[in-house]
């Protein structure tokens, strides 16, 4: 059986009291929830931000399967001509551009946690 809980009081200007609200939400958890993690460092909160960009990747990553696809079907076919194959290839290009975008952003983040001593 768990022991009692035991309930920790302290003192926050509104704005310190703000900030914890907002990075609770941000965390996508409970106000007590992130106090508890951060005060105990149970583990690495991750942000609604880092769940998007994650997301971003994904779709970025599919854009590239389904246009590679399209790529290979073209020229297995062998009826795509150069003028056909050139849009497809931009495509690509322009999906592999947004994914290198969105894993350097990622990346960022995670260097300026770490320089703040953070997870």
């Amino acid at each position: 059986m768990p022991s009692k809980l035991k309930a920790v009081k302290t003192y926050l200007t509104q704005g310190e009291y703000d900030q914890v609200v907002a990075s609770a939400a941000q965390a996508g958890v409970s106000v007590s929830t992130f106090i508890k993690r951060v005060c105990l460092a149970q583990e690495e909160l991750r942000s609604t931000a880092d769940q998007q960009a994650v997301l971003a990747l994904l779709r970025a990553n599919a854009d590239l399967g389904r246009l590679g696809g399209l790529f290979k079907m073209a020229l297995s076919e062998g009826t795509g001509k150069a003028e056909e194959l050139r849009p497809i290839l931009r495509g690509i290009e322009q999906s592999q551009k947004q994914v290198v975008r969105q894993i350097d952003k990622v990346a960022e983040k995670f260097s300026n946690r770490n320089r703040r001593g953070g997870k």
